[in-house]
């Protein structure tokens, strides 16, 4: 026995879904199905992941570590053993 199940999700979401499962060949109801059962058989795992915003100062310091980053400036060079770092940081 079949069961139907009614959600909603945005307009754009759902049509660019249908559209590239017309593209693989499959409809749209299948890949809802599938992955319904991949889940329910554990091959398919979720995760929600917080995104965590920096303050203004952290996000002026991050930007600025960046563009010296990307400058090659503000950079310690490389070492090749722990003694030339701590000679590197000594000096």
């Amino acid at each position: 026995m079949n069961t139907q199940i009614i959600f909603k999700i945005d307009k754009k979401l759902k049509k660019k879904a249908m559209a590239k499962a017309q593209h693989e060949g499959i409809a749209f109801a299948s890949i809802l199905k599938l992955a319904t059962k991949a889940f329910v058989d554990g091959d398919l795992t979720l995760e929600l992941v917080g995104s965590k915003k920096f303050n203004a100062k952290t996000t002026r310091e991050v930007k600025s570590a960046l563009k010296d980053i990307s400058q090659g400036k503000n950079l310690s060079p490389g070492f090749a053993s722990a003694k030339d770092a701590i000679k590197f940081l000594k000096a």
